[in-house]
């Protein structure tokens, strides 16, 4: 089976194309960046092609013969781009991926969103999430530009399985986490549970998420479905809700029934019923009790 994986150099891509290997597919890579014109090095993908998504045609070329495509290409915040750029560049890519994907008849688009798409997270008139843990029943407010694009990649997956013979997922990671960057984003968190930000206290390891991917396309599911993917703890081991009621001005959310004291603030129960997914990495493998790393 041949699958696209799209963002293919970014943090996610770098994992997920290894993970998919080794899984046994046939995998493409593509992005922005150049190619290796020279020998590829052993770890690298072979098939692997520069592309801008913005651009229908190469979108349509890069697809072609593809089984599955996997879309994680997007600017991933809303910060250091106009915010035109930010939506545009992230709704577009997804239109076309997703469009090249019908056109070529692949079984199945694998959609990475986020879990800014409730719009609390970068929310220009701040509010508060009305639960936590959130999950996929939380309703949808976005304002910023790319919690609205990714809301509207969604929406045409939404559409898509409804006027073409291809499967939809959806996937909302968790703040996504590696080697290189556990200690420098978690490590301050881990000593410090007064650190705010503003998915409460929750990421998600990557390879636990290539493992998610993994099962997002060996699955039967019909039609679109949306899964937050995220690790079952809080950064630190923080319980989650003396940190929020402590820290966050979270008066007004109500918590939902906890499998433990350190939940995280997303659930991940919907992925792990339906796609049999269970995350096994913690941030404890990575770092200390003071966040400092173990490596």
């Amino acid at each position: 089976m041949k699958v696209l994986v799209t963002g293919a150099r970014g943090k996610v891509g770098r994992a997920l194309c290894p993970r998919l290997v080794e899984a046994g597919y046939d995998v493409r890579a593509t992005d922005l960046a150049l190619p290796t014109w020279d020998r590829v090095a052993p770890d690298e993908i072979e098939d692997y092609w520069q592309v801008d998504l913005t651009d229908a045609g190469a979108a349509h070329a890069v697809v072609g013969g593809c089984d599955v495509v996997v879309h994680t290409a997007a600017i991933p915040q809303p910060f250091h781009s106009a915010p035109h750029v930010v939506f545009g560049n992230n709704l577009l890519s997804t239109f076309n991926a997703l469009e090249a994907a019908i056109v070529a008849g692949a079984k199945r688009f694998v959609n990475f969103s986020s879990e800014t798409v409730p719009g609390f997270i970068f929310a220009y008139r701040g509010f508060e999430p009305e639960y936590l843990p959130v999950d996929e029943e939380h309703s949808i407010r976005p304002q910023d530009p790319y919690a609205t694009a990714k809301w509207f990649g969604e929406l045409l997956c939404e559409r898509a399985v409804e006027r073409a013979d291809i499967r939809c997922t959806s996937i909302r990671p968790c703040w996504v986490q590696d080697e290189s960057s556990y200690e420098r984003n978690l490590g301050p968190i881990v000593r410090d549970s007064s650190i705010r930000i503003g998915n409460y206290c929750s990421y998600v390891d990557v390879y636990d998420l290539c493992d998610a991917v993994v099962r997002v396309i060996e699955t039967d599911l019909p039609g679109h479905e949306v899964f937050y993917i995220a690790s079952p703890d809080t950064i630190g081991g923080h319980p989650l809700v003396d940190t929020v009621r402590e820290h966050y001005d979270g008066a007004g959310i109500a918590f939902r029934d906890l499998e433990r004291a350190d939940a995280s603030a997303i659930s991940s129960a919907k992925a792990q019923r339906l796609l049999g997914w269970t995350p096994t990495r913690s941030w404890r493998d990575y770092l200390d009790d003071d966040g400092r790393s173990r490596r």
